[in-house]
């Protein structure tokens, strides 16, 4: 969040697109946690994780397929 103006939320993925992380309202020049299994992330809007309730273990489909 280094140089951001807002706040957003992290959805952090596997290589199946599970989520194994989540980290909600990130302040600017804030850190997330680290999440070991995550080989991705989704930058939303601050409020999505809460509004979509996105839990620990959901599958995410960002349409482009299976992750190498």
């Amino acid at each position: 969040m280094i140089g951001m103006a807002y706040a957003i939320d992290a959805v952090f993925l596997d290589k199946a697109g599970r989520v194994v992380g989540l980290a909600e309202n990130i302040k600017p020049g804030h850190l997330s946690s680290y999440f070991s299994q995550a080989s991705g992330c989704l930058e939303l809007p601050a409020g999505t994780v809460g509004s979509t309730g996105t839990k620990l273990g959901d599958q995410i489909d960002v349409g482009y397929g299976a992750v190498d």
